[in-house]
């Protein structure tokens, strides 16, 4: 196949098929061209290699943007990630060898023998941060417990100054082979479990399981701009890997504690600030408080109830942009409680000259339309 078919056309699926489905169809085309059920076919074992290789892309949500967007070409001369790549069958059922295993009940065609290398756990951490630090970043310290390699062994399992031994029964394999109907079906070796060796002196320390349980501190490092929901990846950090399989990675979920005087609207902060009547009818300067301190802020003569006002990048950083929001403080009027009579009778007065006020402005309303509809009479 000297030019590359379109991956879709390949699994014989559209653009939007989802990951069941990508993983239905390649399991029907695998099972039809697999290489035991066609011995000695050419042509079956390239569309069987040719459908691991659009299988491998189009699973991976990464590789298959890439593709989406730029085709074949996202992969030629270096580019980022790689298609394919299979070497021979091994590659193709070590890296799929769940969804035949899904198919027939047991694991097939895996021509190593001992089991491949595996990838550790990854692992969860809950972090409850203040609020300053999602508005500023900090640098902490993280104390777990979970798995580490073990140092009295160095990971084998097997007593210092011992090793593991090759299995007698599957002569270091890990798998029986027998045939059943056109397959060749390779099942797990029960006495070494498939590890192609047996611990006869498991190491005192670990018991020969390879890991023990640790604790180990961690630093992390938390972006100014990180919210509640926010995930943290320490990649390597999570349970070491199995048989020489790289570590898996420990993430952290953030949870943010809610602040006395702001609220958190996006990137923007909100700050609420009780103004008197007397305040919010004739102006006034006041002091508010700030992620960084306190500034001085002008209230407007004729401040209404709700009303906002900015104080510019004094807000969080956005965690994509890194450019801040603001801050916003929001008007809230106090109604004087406990009024001496004096402050009442003033009260009072003012309420008077704003009722002549707007009785004074109905009548001019209405002196001026009579006016004008004497003079439509005329």
């Amino acid at each position: 196949m000297s030019e590359k078919r379109d991956y879709y056309e390949v699994l014989g699926v559209d653009r939007n098929a989802n990951a069941e489905e990508l993983k239905t169809k390649y399991r029907k085309i695998a099972m039809k061209h697999h290489p035991d059920r066609n011995p000695g076919d050419k042509e079956a074992e390239e569309k069987f290699k040719e459908a691991a290789e659009a299988y491998e892309v189009l699973c991976n949500p990464e590789k298959r943007q890439m593709y989406d967007q730029f085709g074949h070409r996202a992969f030629e001369n270096g580019g980022a990630g790689q298609q394919g790549g299979f070497r021979d069958f091994e590659d193709i059922f070590s890296s799929f060898g769940d969804i035949f295993e899904d198919f027939f009940g047991f694991r097939t065609g895996t021509r190593g023998g001992r089991t491949r290398a595996q990838r550790g756990a990854d692992l969860r951490y809950d972090l409850t941060i203040e609020f300053t630090d999602a508005a500023f970043g900090k640098e902490t310290e993280l104390e777990l417990e979970k798995m580490e390699t073990c140092d009295e062994c160095r990971g084998t399992g097997a007593k210092p100054g011992t090793a593991p031994e090759t299995c007698d029964q599957c002569r270091g394999t890990g798998q029986f082979v027998r045939t059943q109907g056109f397959f060749q079906v390779k099942s797990v070796c029960p006495k070494c479990r498939g590890q192609g060796k047996v611990i006869k002196e498991p190491c005192p320390k670990c018991m020969g399981r390879q890991q023990v349980a640790a604790k180990k501190k961690v630093d992390l490092k938390i972006p100014a701009g990180v919210d509640t929901g926010s995930r943290l990846r320490l990649a390597g950090e999570g349970e070491p890997g199995v048989n020489g399989g790289p570590a898996g990675d420990l993430y952290v979920f953030l949870r943010v504690k809610q602040h006395d005087v702001f609220e958190r609207r996006d990137n923007d902060i909100v700050c609420k600030v009780e103004l008197s009547f007397i305040q919010a009818s004739l102006g006034d300067e006041i002091t508010v408080p700030t992620l960084t301190g306190e500034e001085t802020v002008k209230i407007p003569q004729g401040t209404q109830y709700g009303d906002i006002i900015k104080l510019t990048n004094q807000g969080i950083p956005s965690l994509r942009t890194g450019l801040p929001g603001d801050e916003l403080v929001e008007v809230v009027l106090k109604t004087p409680k406990n009024m001496s009579k004096r402050q009442e009778e003033l009260l009072r007065e003012f309420e008077k000259l704003e009722s002549e006020k707007i009785t004074s402005r109905i009548k001019r309303i209405f002196t001026k339309s009579g006016t004008s509809s004497s003079k439509a009479a005329k």
